[in-house]
């Protein structure tokens, strides 16, 4: 078994070679965005305005320039699940 010195260890190497642009090591929030948004049957800039993303983000992620942040994923996931629950929980929080 590690121990916690060993584990941290391992951790800030996996940091350490992320920064210097090695990903192989990086946990990553997979999530089809496109799918979900299609799913909503909405166009980007209606599910960016109705989910409170930028368009920009939303474009990134569908276009595969960026992956949705580990907060992100879980909204989307979310939002595959139940669409207009989280829409109304959206619109309580205004």
């Amino acid at each position: 078994m590690k121990s916690a010195f060993d584990k941290i260890a391992a951790g800030l190497n996996d940091a350490i070679a992320y920064a210097e642009g090695d990903d192989s090591r990086a946990r990553k929030a997979t999530v089809d965005v496109k799918a979900v948004r299609a799913a909503t049957n909405k166009t980007q800039s209606d599910f960016a305005k109705a989910y409170r993303f930028p368009i920009g983000t939303v474009r990134d992620w569908e276009q595969g320039r960026r992956q949705p942040d580990a907060g992100s994923a879980v909204l989307l996931k979310m939002i595959q699940v139940e669409p207009e629950t989280v829409e109304r929980i959206i619109a309580q929080t205004n």
